[in-house]
């Protein structure tokens, strides 16, 4: 036609280009049909959709589908978690190399809600070719599992029974074997069968078994019962696998001592120690491995206990050599746990009866006990010595000698009758000693502010990083971020630019409390981010902020009131410093530089930001120094005024602490568990407080509500006490920093967290007690009561901690021995604090060198504990008495020592009032 040209490619005709058309559309329908089924959230549609494409379509779809996830990327409505399980499943199946489809199935994305356990995914997966099925499963089972129960373990189990490749041996995969009980929900015969008949026909039980060993915090998978027939628990399964012959006896004896010898966690230890002993070595099986045995002795208690029994069993079969009980007691006997020692002393009791010619080797195996610090036990081992000395003969007196000086002079005049040597130097105790106590504890500086915008993104990358960030490095990012802003703030976003790429501002919903990390809100507003203004993000607002969630605690509340104020100003009239950066790591403001940079700011012309200067005022350290006042009286602005007015005034005052015992009536009747109104059964010291506003500034100035919240009155209530139960709820050293010379304040506060310690046994609040007493600011009842019950904590480390704090106190004055004491007794006479946790914190401080402290916190202690029913362990705490009495030389009765030792008889309780007794009165 003319004026019509048709053109074509050579070897194309008209009906091709058509067909192709056509079928390019077909496929983007295709396409566009799996992403509409992907945003819909509908997995189970998936796998029929992918079959039907090709894998260039399949290809084409990895774009979409990751701009999907990053949108639905921490949503966890019911909407998105179903769009994050069909995308899981559309990418497993769209990305065509099996290392691609491994790193999406194992992303972090699509971890937590079990969307890996959706029938979808396997149907996928099982789609593929068996050699890609095989290396994503291999890949994925090197992949870290994360919660309790990983959800890849059954895909990659499916596929691996399927095919028949090697079984992955990783800690994983070999965790979540143990775990689903051997793969119990896919057996053939599902629950109905026992562990024991699942492990006999399960294929994975050679290579696995044995890793179980080399696993770390297994003991609850161990220690639980799957079922209640018998062979459904693991330790009675694996014996049950040695009893028919299954697996090799010899074997598993080996891997269990092996796993001992190792050590590890106190609960796996425990849970081995189980699975060894249902396995029921022989005497002969033992005998067979007796250096395993003594190396258990040095291991957890309840292991070496088991050695100890069977090499003590052993000996007396005759299946060992000898030497063996002298070796083992230079083990045990230097061990502070006093049943292992009685044990030990009796194992050597019974050689020598026995065989009455190894008395010689016994005596001096049990002299071994002369050095401990319990006197009792030194008292049983001399006991024992006294009895073997005249078969063991004169050949062992010199050894003897020497190894008497170590014992508690208290037995010096026996020890030196049986072995004819003067101790102690003629009984005239040590008149050289002298206390010794820590240094007083100096605060670090903070140092100079971040000179770089490079600087404040390094430390904001460390901040991100560390786990429990210092004082130190928070106020310094935070000062760091605001400064560089007001100087320069495209080169420090420009700064922050890699730091904020590597850890992305989520903006979602909060669940904790607002902590040091979120110093990343401001650093996200620096960079332009997020807009500090858009609504529902300005902080004094009602409603939903970024940095304000249910569960903020008043102290979180004043940090997140802070870092909402500096982005705020940063966007609009950006700050040059903030005023409430302390000047040492405690979180205290040297007066003369807040005086300072209140000066600076009327220099600049700048505004004050209110929150800013109300955490500055809470840390202002307090001075008389007539200069630094003088000069806070030329500040005009209303800022440099309150300041002026604070310091005149001393700053916040102290507050009175008044003792109070709480102990609530029980609502109803019915029997109470454990977590059902555990209060009702408390009887516990608290502290009141009246509470404090803060004084006013010369205009009526008054602090936020916030900073007012951290003052208000504080008394026992039940609602307190159930709030304890609130995991988030824990002291740290930057809530300490926001009131740095208020540490009665702080303890009458935090007194519940300290009392758990010893009437609820929780671990890890005592580390605060050394933070408390290097703060500034009375120590009143508050601090002494919060002592007394971490002095008594359940787990040694809080006694060690409560320890610390005790000599601070004593260090630098601030010690009232006498309350302390009072209010241990007060606690012991509760049942609180237990006789023997008492001695043994006490006794490590007078094993310090501060032997005079203890024993001023001990005598106020007697009275109360030696005035009514003797509670157990009573005598543990007179032993320390007496020693820290005899080493700081004090001297004056006590009634009720004196009548304690008056008492009939050779109780142990009453040996120790005579020992003290006589102390006391200088014999």
């Amino acid at each position: 036609m003319s004026g019509t040209t048709t053109s074509t490619r050579p070897g194309t005709s008209t009906s091709t280009r058509t067909s192709a058309s056509t079928t390019a559309t077909a496929d983007s329908a295709a396409v566009e049909a799996l992403l509409t089924e992907i945003r819909e959230g509908r997995p189970d549609r998936l796998p029929k959709l992918l079959a039907a494409l090709g894998p260039a379509e399949r290809r084409s779809c990895v774009p979409a589908l990751r701009e999907l996830r990053r949108a639905n990327r921490g949503e966890w409505t019911k909407p998105a978690n179903q769009r994050m399980c069909a995308l899981l499943v559309a990418g497993a199946g769209c990305h065509p190399g099996p290392a691609g489809a491994a790193a999406w199935i194992g992303s972090r994305d699509f971890t937590g809600r079990s969307w890996a356990r959706h029938p979808a995914l396997a149907e996928v997966v099982e789609a593929q070719p068996e050699e890609w099925q095989v290396e994503v499963v291999g890949r994925l089972a090197a992949k870290r599992g994360s919660g309790f129960s990983w959800d890849l373990f059954p895909l990659i189990e499916r596929v691996v029974r399927r095919t028949g490749c090697a079984v992955p041996a990783s800690d994983e995969f070999v965790a979540e074997w143990l775990r689903s009980g051997a793969g119990r929900e896919n057996s053939p015969r599902g629950s109905a069968t026992t562990l024991l008949e699942r492990l006999r026909v399960d294929t994975f039980t050679p290579v696995l078994l044995p890793r179980v060993f080399e696993l770390e915090d297994v003991a609850w998978t161990l220690d639980a019962g799957l079922g209640t027939r018998p062979g459904d628990n693991w330790p009675a399964a694996i014996a049950g696998l040695a009893e028919e012959g299954l697996f090799g006896r010899a074997e598993l004896i080996d891997l269990c001592l092996g796993r001992l010898v190792r050590g590890g966690r106190a609960a796996d230890q425990r849970a081995f120690l189980g699975v060894l002993t249902t396995l029921a070595p022989t005497p002969q099986e033992y005998a067979a491995r007796v250096r395993d045995l003594m190396a258990l002795l040095d291991g957890l208690p309840a292991v070496a206990g088991h050695a100890q029994q069977v090499l003590a069993g052993l000996d007396g079969a005759g299946l060992v050599e000898p030497e063996l009980v002298t070796e083992a007691s230079a083990v045990v006997l230097f061990r502070a746990e006093k049943k292992l020692v009685r044990a030990q002393l009796a194992w050597l009791e019974q050689a020598a009866r026995s065989a009455p010619e190894r008395s010689g080797p016994v005596a001096l195996a049990a002299a071994e006990a002369f050095g401990h610090p319990d006197s009792a036990l030194q008292e049983r081992a001399l006991n024992l010595v006294a009895r073997r000395l005249k078969t063991a003969g004169e050949a062992v007196l010199p050894e003897l000698r020497l190894a008497a000086g170590t014992l508690n002079p208290v037995h010096h005049a026996r020890a030196g009758a049986l072995f004819g040597a003067v101790l102690g130097g003629s009984g005239e105790e040590d008149t050289a000693w002298d206390e010794l106590l820590p240094p007083v504890p100096e605060p670090a500086p903070l140092g100079e502010p971040l000179a770089t915008p490079a600087e404040v993104a390094e430390e904001l990358a460390v901040l991100l990083a560390a786990g429990r960030p210092g004082v130190a490095v928070l106020e310094r990012v935070l000062d760091g971020l605001v400064r560089h802003a007001h100087r320069d703030r495209p080169a420090l976003a420009e700064a922050l630019e890699p730091v904020l790429r590597a850890h992305p501002w989520q903006n979602v919903g909060r669940w904790q409390d607002c902590g040091p990390a979120d110093a990343h809100y401001l650093a996200a507003v620096v960079a332009g981010q997020v807009d500090p203004y858009r609504l529902g993000h300005v902080f004094r607002n009602k409603g939903r902020h970024p940095l304000r969630g249910e569960h903020n605690t008043v102290y979180g509340t004043v940090l997140a009131a802070r870092i909402s104020e500096a982005a705020e100003r940063v966007a609009a009239d950006p700050l040059p410093l903030l005023l409430a950066t302390p000047t040492d790591a405690t979180g205290a403001i040297a007066a003369t530089a807040l005086v300072g940079r209140i000066a600076a700011y009327e220099a600049a012309g700048a505004a004050v930001a209110p929150a800013d200067l109300n955490a500055a005022l809470l840390r202002v350290a307090p001075t008389a120094d007539p200069q630094v006042l003088a000069a806070a009286d030329r500040l005009t602005s209303p800022a440099g005024r309150w300041l002026a007015a604070w310091l005149r005034g001393g700053g916040l005052p102290a507050q009175s602490s008044e003792r109070v015992l709480f102990a609530p009536a029980p609502a109803s009747l019915r029997p109470l568990r454990y977590w059902d109104r555990w209060w009702e059964a408390l009887k516990r010291l608290a502290v009141a407080q009246p509470g404090s506003a803060g004084p006013a500034g010369p205009a009526g100035e008054r602090l936020g509500p916030e900073f007012r919240a951290l003052l208000e009155g504080t008394e026992p209530s039940v609602a307190r006490v159930r709030k304890q139960d609130e995991w988030l709820w824990e002291p740290t050293e930057h809530w300490a920093a926001m009131l740095p010379h208020h540490r009665e304040e702080l303890a009458a506060r935090w007194l519940d967290r300290f009392a758990d310690s010893a009437d609820r046994e929780r671990r890890g609040v005592a580390r605060m007690l050394v933070v408390l007493a290097e703060a500034g600011g009375p120590a009143g009842l508050a601090l002494h009561l919060a002592l007394a019950y971490c002095l008594g904590a359940r787990f040694p480390e809080d006694r060690t901690a409560a320890v610390d704090a005790l000599l601070v106190l004593a260090a630098r004055g601030d010690l009232d021995a006498a309350l302390l004491g009072r209010e241990l007794g007060e606690l012991l006479a509760l049942g609180t604090v237990k006789p023997n946790r008492l001695a043994q914190a006490l006794g490590t401080a007078a094993d310090t060198g501060a032997c005079a402290t203890a024993w001023s916190v001990l005598a106020p202690v007697l009275p109360t504990l030696l005035g009514g029913e003797a509670l157990r362990g009573t005598a543990d705490v007179l032993a320390v008495a007496t020693d820290a009495a005899r080493r700081s030389r004090a001297r004056g009765p006590v009634e009720e020592v004196t009548a304690t030792a008056a008492r009939p008889g050779a109780a142990r309780l009453v040996k120790e009032a005579r020992a003290l007794r006589d102390v006391l009165a200088g014999d």
